[in-house]
């Protein structure tokens, strides 16, 4: 379990063998190791911020489409899709818009420079093998746009044992259509050099994007999306002490969208690509000093075409070099620092912005002192375009006994302004500076073997300095820093077992205020759960899902609430085949996540899988 562990974090097994063995001294929790919240290897139930952890399995259970369905699971999340498949979208983390938190890729930022956020309606589940959601304001650990939280995507990695295949073909509603393949394992007998490779193609007809009784001008054919995409890793150990690799992902594709203010008769594609590739290598210099390396490219491309001709092009790229070191002083406390740079150029043929440079230092300290945890991260960026911005995490929990504990922290983040903000044609001001937030929560878990991880957290964020578009008088509007905002909630989350039925729950009731203009912050619910429940029953893994919003606010409108049910079953034919069958909107619901945009109603698909026994 722990090489499986080793092979998705990127860590050597000494540091992640380490950090099992303080989880089993400290805690009766057998927890997965995760590493998102504090940058290093540690037991779920020690995070201090709020974070969730979907494996294989969860992926499997989900039935979602991409990554942003799963992570639509994760307590304090809320999506938005402007259609189908494929189709503009939206992440809010604890009422943070899509531009105020980060996306990474095997820890490589793959966002748009243009807008600021990353393309997660594109990245099909096939090539995921794990992914970890941090809630909160984690800036001091990753620097801009994690004011709302992280979403950290590791692709699938190959394990010590002889390659073996494995592949789906999926059939359904939307004449969707979806294959993929894959192959992992050694390449040598001693299972020193691992590797996977995943490939996937998915294709729908899908359903028309607008609601023509709400935007009558568009074209009311069926907007369809087809994807492919490919993952592979290579990793080599040299020793006991050095391993190195390269990692590698894209997701291509097109989309077929609505325009609410063109002609009935146009027909607009767009064009997308997701990248992430990297080199890395970690070390351990001395037994308590390990070193990790990363070079990194993150690509984001849109290319929009109307009726045939190609009519705007944004295609950014994250050129990213980051060196880490983690030194442990004792079993209970650790240090960790490093340095990053970051490039971020723009290809546009709306208007060309200057090349992005960012260096940045970070710091950090994770210790236990008897039934204290503690946790200080402290960041400086310093940007080419407008200057430095510091942010830091301070946390604190107490640990009653083995299984009840308390925490808090406070932080201070910054969200960059986008090329679109700076540089855009009439409306970006170059002048502008970064939107700052501050954070506060307090939480309470309990953790076990008998039940998993349960917290309940309590959260305040407010935003200042934040970018809004002002007019000037001549029917322009102009980016300036007028906005001010404040989210406070409650949230509570469940990971765990009901006897033998694996459970997942997240509820949230916020407060997301524009308090600038007195308004509720567009789009945000109020409240909003998601539950999940999935249970093996001899050859048989059968489950469902509920997810559920309140309402919310849409350009000047009101998005009603809805309660969506999926239901999905898997049979294994043998100890290789196996049929899922799963439905999707199981009664029919007719709901908006997106003012004027439709929905998916009931689907049903079938999956005939082939893996290793």
């Amino acid at each position: 379990m722990l090489a499986a562990v080793v092979a998705v974090v990127g860590l050597p097994l000494a540091s992640v063998a380490h950090a099992a063995q303080a989880a089993d001294d400290t805690s009766q929790t057998l927890a997965p190791i995760v590493v998102t919240s504090t940058r290093a290897p540690q037991p779920l139930a020690d995070a201090i911020p709020q974070t969730s952890l979907f494996d294989e399995q969860d992926i499997a259970d989900s039935g979602a489409r991409d990554a942003l369905g799963l992570i639509a699971l994760a307590p304090g999340v809320q999506i938005t899709r402007n259609g189908g498949p494929g189709a503009n979208s939206g992440l809010f983390i604890r009422g943070a818009a899509s531009s105020q938190s980060l996306v990474l890729i095997d820890g490589v930022r793959v966002e748009s420079a243009s807008l600021g956020a990353a393309q997660l309606s594109q990245l099909m589940l096939d090539q995921i093998g794990r992914v970890e959601v941090v809630n909160g304001n984690v800036s001091a650990l990753y620097g801009s746009n994690a004011i709302g939280g992280v979403v950290q995507i590791f692709t699938k990695e190959g394990n010590a044992h002889p390659p073996r295949f494995s592949f789906e073909a999926e059939y359904g509603s939307y004449h969707t259509q979806r294959q993929s393949a894959g192959v992992s394992g050694a390449l040598d007998q001693d299972g020193r050099t691992t590797f996977s490779i995943n490939l996937s193609r998915e294709k729908t007809d899908g359903f028309s994007s607008l609601d023509p009784a709400k935007a009558p001008g568009a074209n009311p054919n069926a907007n369809g999306y087809l994807n492919e995409s490919v993952a592979a890793t290579l990793r080599h150990q040299f020793s006991d002490k050095w391993d190195a690799g390269v990692r590698f992902l894209q997701s291509n594709g097109i989309n077929s969208f609505d325009d609410a203010y063109g002609l009935p008769t146009d027909l607009n594609e767009s064009h997308d690509r997701v990248r992430s590739a990297s080199v890395f290598a970690n070390g351990k210099l001395t037994d308590s000093w390990t070193t990790h390396f990363i070079i990194g490219q993150g690509q984001d491309r849109a290319n929009i075409e109307q009726n045939g001709v190609y009519t705007s092009r944004f295609n950014s790229e994250d050129r990213q070099y980051t060196w880490q070191n983690d030194i442990r002083i004792t079993a209970a406390h650790k240090l960790l620092f490093g340095y990053e740079h970051l490039d971020q150029t723009l290809d546009s043929d709306q208007f060309s912005a200057p090349d992005r440079h960012v260096n940045s230092v970070f710091a950090g300290y994770v210790g236990r002192i008897g039934a204290s945890e503690l946790q200080a991260n402290l960041r400086h960026d310093q940007y080419s375009d407008f200057g430095g911005a510091n942010s830091y995490y301070l946390g604190y929990a107490y640990n009653f006994d083995a299984h009840w504990k308390a925490s808090a922290s406070y932080a201070a983040s910054f969200r960059a302004p986008s090329f679109d903000d700076l540089y855009y044609p009439f409306s970006g001001n170059p002048s502008i500076q970064p939107e700052r937030s501050h954070s506060v929560e307090a939480a309470l878990q309990y953790a076990s073997n008998a039940i998993g991880v349960a917290r309940v957290t309590l959260f305040q964020t407010r935003y200042s300095n934040l970018i809004d578009y002002v007019s000037d008088g001549s029917g322009f509007y102009i980016a300036q820093n007028v906005g001010r905002a404040k989210v406070q909630g409650v949230e509570g989350s469940w990971a765990g077992h009901v006897g033998a039925t694996d459970v997942r729950a997240g509820v949230t009731f916020q407060n997301p205020v524009d308090e600038t203009n007195h308004e509720e912050l567009t789009r945000r619910a109020r409240h909003f759960a998601t539950l999940a429940a999935h249970r093996t029953i001899g050859r048989w893994r059968v489950g469902g899902e509920w997810i559920v919003s309140g309402e919310r606010s849409d350009f000047d409108s009101t998005l009603a609430g809805y309660g969506i049910v999926n239901l999905s079953a898997r049979y294994d034919i043998s100890k290789s085949w196996y049929v899922t069958a799963r439905v999707d909107n199981l009664f029919d619901k007719d709901y908006e996540l997106a003012y004027s945009y439709n929905t998916p109603r009931r689907g049903a698909y079938i999956t005939l899988g082939w893996h290793p026994s």
